[in-house]
C-alpha cells in the first residue's frame, strides 16, 4: 500500500508500508526505495515513528533506502494486550524487520531508548552492519546521564499507582507531557519550540488517547529501564572490539542526554565519530537536513574492521 509522508524540508516521498510478522502479530515499518545499504530508523518511548517524518525523506532524497519501523506496542504496530514487552523483543522486533525485508548490511539509528537496542543487536551482529549511528541515547550509567522527570516516574516501581493514574486520565497525562516539554525546551529558540509542541506533543498524545494504545508498552519498558542499564553495563567492555562503523550525531541542548552522555559513549567504542548538532533531544524533528548530512558522512569514513 502506498501513501505519501508529510512534507519535509527536503521533499514529500512516496514510501510502501509492510506489515512484518512478529510472534502472532505485526509490526509497521516504512520503505523509502533506494540503493546501498538501508538506514533503519528507530524510535524512544514514548514516541514512534513520526519522530523520522522530516529525516527519512531527506535521507530517501540522497538516493538510500531508508526502513523506519514502529515496535510492538507503538504506532501502527499491534499493541497486543499481556504482552511481554523487555529489552529482549524490542530485539526480536529489529531483527524481525531486517530479516523479512532480506535487507543485508544496514546502517542502524538509534534514538533515545531505542538506542541499547541497536547497540546490543549490532553486537551480536557485527556482520550484519555496516554502521550503527547514535543520535541523543544511552546505553550503560553514563556519569552525566540524566533521565526526564516523566520517565524517572514510570521507572519507579514505588510510583506504579500514580503513572497508572496520569495514563488513565488524558488530560492529567496531557499536564505530565507539557511540563515535561518545557523541561526539555527551556532554553530552545522559539521556531524549535513551536515545531517541538506541534509534532511531538501530537505524536505521544495520539498514542494514548484511547486504546488499545502504547501505554501497556511504555510502562513496561520503562519499569525495566535500571535493570537493562545494569546489563548494559555488563557487556560494556564489548564495544571497545565492535568493528563497524560508529557515529553519535548529538543535539547540544538536550538537558537529559547531554554532551556528557555522548562523550562517555564515545570513549567506549575503539574509534566513534562524534557530530555536535545545534538541536535539542530530537534533533531528527529540529534540524533534519544536517543530521542527514551526518548520517550520510558516517560511511565516508575508514572502516575499523
Amino acid at each position: 500500500m502506498q501513501r505519501m509522508a508529510r512534507e519535509s524540508t527536503a521533499a514529500a516521498m512516496a514510501f510502501k508500508e509492510h506489515r512484518i510478522p512478529r510472534g502472532g502479530h505485526t509490526l509497521l515499518a516504512c520503505d523509502y526505495a533506494g540503493d546501498g545499504p538501508p538506514f533503519v530508523l528507530m524510535h524512544g518511548f514514548p514516541d514512534n515513528l513520526g519522530i523520522y517524518d522530516r529525516l527519512a525523506p531527506a535521507l530517501a532524497a540522497a538516493g538510500r533506502r531508508v526502513i523506519a519501523f514502529d515496535f510492538l506496542g507503538y504506532g501502527g504496530s499491534d499493541k497486543p494486550a499481556g504482552y511481554p514487552y523487555s529489552a529482549a523483543n524490542l530485539e526480536g522486533d529489529l531483527d524481525a524487520v531486517i530479516t523479512a525485508l532480506e535487507l543485508g548490511e544496514v546502517v542502524l539509528v538509534a534514538h533515545d531508548a531505542s538506542g541499547p537496542t541497536a547497540i546490543n543487536w549490532s553486537l551480536d551482529h557485527q556482520d550484519r552492519v555496516a554502521a550503527l549511528a547514535l543520535l541523543n541515547t544511552y546505553y550503560d550509567a553514563a556519569p552525566t546521564l540524566r533521565f526526564p522527570e516523566l520517565i524517572n516516574l514510570f521507572a519507579d516501581a514505588a510510583y506504579s499507582e500514580l503513572a497508572r493514574a496520569f495514563l488513565g486520565d488524558p488530560a492529567q497525562f496531557g499536564w505530565l507531557l507539557a511540563f515535561q516539554g518545557q523541561r526539555f525546551l527551556h532554553d530552545a529558540p522559539p521556531a524549535m519550540r513551536e515545531r517541538m509542541e506541534k509534532e511531538l506533543i501530537r505524536i505521544i498524545l495520539g498514542q494514548v488517547a484511547a486504546p488499545p494504545n502504547a501505554a501497556p508498552a511504555f510502562l513496561l519498558l520503562t519499569r525495566e529501564l535500571h535493570s537493562a542499564i545494569a546489563e548494559n553495563t555488563r557487556r560494556v567492555p564489548e564495544l571497545s572490539t565492535f568493528r563497524p562503523r560508529v557515529g553519535l550525531i548529538w543535539g547540544m541542548g538536550d538537558p537529559y542526554l547531554n554532551r556528557g552522555v555522548a562523550e562517555h559513549l564515545q570513549g567506549l567504542f575503539r574509534d566513534a565519530q562524534f557530530t555536535a548538532i545545534h538541536g535539542g533531544h530530537w534533533p531528527q524533528i529540529d534540524v533534519p537536513e544536517e543530521v542527514a548530512k551526518s548520517l550520510l558522512g558516517i560511511e565516508t569514513t575508514a572502516p575499523t574492521r
